[in-house]
């Protein structure tokens, strides 16, 4: 495979379904894509101001303030304890690592990517840009041999699903007999609100209960847009295996892949703040009270969705003909066959509108109960 092989980019098939959810009387609610719509904290963005005479390049390697702070969190909020700051590494957002991953691991032609059935698509974009082949597939016992990158995405995009201590544990084991390296995208793992998600952390891939203390091949990766509404600020990071950072930090050393000295001063402080973190999740968490209650009376089915941003829903149909129904109700949704073959009647739904469009949607689903 190579990059003409990539299909056109799928947000283009929504444009006549959002045209008909602007027709409506009361506008659209747009739920389709998981964009931050609250604003970024007061705290981050003053200390962004402050950070605004950057003259110099910045280090690609990330400051020491900055990595001192990632280490911090993954102890404070993910129980990951032992890391140092050559352990980690920021990036441009966590989208363009998990696209360019396989390319700088140097993976090619026979080499095979792994990653979930219900997921985001840049997982096989990125495999088919390096000219690897991309295998779609949850079960670590049916991962292939050949296999060089395995992603996994816990709590998953677009369905919410969360992996267990024990279900990272038997990934891992699974990642060291085929000597791949295995790669967390972990980017909702402060979004948790079903089950023992609800009053428990939940678990990284880094985490010793899944590791036995020993990360190597193994990275997570994480992203601010979700938690601290930093989507615009392109601010996130990986961590894992020092071995397999400082070969990333050569390869991105000579592309140029620098994140701003502002925006590393501002992820400092925020990864120092949990109190903006709490509040947004609490916004989230009354969102998500008041849809999914009127999606589920609406004749939906919500399935996995026990943390992260989305509902990842099914009325039994089509999912074109579930968002044809939505679309005449002025909401646009994402249809699931977006996050690969298998969920031809599957939709998900953001969570990240204004409080007052949640209420809007919720009003008119209630209609057709």
């Amino acid at each position: 495979m190579s990059v003409r092989d990539l299909a056109d980019y799928p947000w283009d098939a929504v444009a006549p379904l959002a045209q008909l959810a602007r027709e409506h009387e009361g506008g659209i609610v747009d739920l389709s894509i998981g964009s931050p719509v609250d604003e970024t904290p007061v705290i981050i963005r003053e200390a962004l101001a402050a950070a605004t005479e950057a003259h110099a390049y910045p280090q690609t390697v990330g400051t020491v303030p900055l990595r001192e702070a990632i280490v911090n969190w993954f102890a404070r909020r993910r129980g990951v304890v032992g890391l140092t700051p050559h352990n980690v590494l920021p990036t441009i957002g966590s989208k363009e690592l998990v696209a360019l991953l396989p390319t700088l691991l140097g993976l090619g032609s026979g080499d095979i990517v792994v990653h979930p059935r219900a997921a985001y698509p840049t997982y096989e974009v990125g495999a088919v840009v390096a000219g690897a082949t991309p295998v779609a597939e949850d079960d670590p016992a049916r991962w292939p041999d050949g296999t060089k990158l395995i992603w996994l995405n816990s709590p998953g995009n677009p369905d919410g699903r969360v992996l267990g201590v024990a279900e990272l544990r038997a990934a891992v084991a699974r990642a060291r007999e085929l000597g791949a390296v295995i790669a967390g995208d972990e980017c909702y793992a402060e979004l948790g609100w079903e089950g023992e998600w609800a009053t428990q952390p939940i678990p990284s891939i880094l985490d010793e209960r899944v590791t036995d203390g020993d990360i190597t091949g193994v990275l997570s990766v994480y992203s601010l847009s979700k938690q601290s509404n930093l989507a615009g600020y392109r601010a996130a990071f990986m961590a894992g295996d020092a071995d397999l950072v400082v070969r990333l930090l050569m390869a991105r050393k000579h592309l140029g892949l620098m994140l701003p000295q502002p925006v590393q001063e501002a992820m400092a402080v925020a990864l120092a703040d949990d109190a903006h973190v709490a509040e947004q999740k609490e916004r989230y968490r009354a969102r998500r009270s008041v849809l999914k209650p009127a999606l589920e009376a609406a004749g939906f089915r919500v399935d996995h969705s026990e943390a992260g941003l989305y509902l990842w829903a099914t009325e039994g149909k089509d999912a074109w003909e579930s968002m044809q129904r939505l679309a005449e109700l002025g909401i646009l949704a994402g249809p699931g066959v977006f996050y690969g073959p298998y969920f031809p009647q599957h939709i998900r739904l953001s969570l990240t509108a204004p409080d007052e469009r949640i209420a809007a949607a919720a009003e008119r689903l209630r209609q057709i109960s």
